[in-house]
């Protein structure tokens, strides 16, 4: 039986990291795939956990958030 991306705990944890960084850096999912050399829709459907990320394209992204790679897939605490 197939596992789409959001049944995936780890997609969760790498949407929820990429969001929650890229508001704290206040870009807009435009300017993030636009840093990171990717289609604003692809960083859309990331967050969303519609798509499942290549390891290429989480240093990409990591590189256009200034964030090392693992940080976006270590789940962190909630408050």
């Amino acid at each position: 039986m197939p596992v789409t991306p959001s049944q995936c705990s780890l997609v969760n944890v790498f949407a929820e990291n990429v969001r929650r960084i890229r508001k704290q850096l206040e870009l807009s999912q435009e300017e993030l795939a636009e840093r990171a050399g990717v289609h604003r829709t692809y960083i859309g459907m990331l967050e969303r956990c519609e798509k499942n990320v290549t390891i290429y394209n989480i240093e990409r992204i990591a590189l256009a958030l200034g964030v090392e790679p693992a940080l976006l897939l270590t789940r962190t605490e909630s408050p």
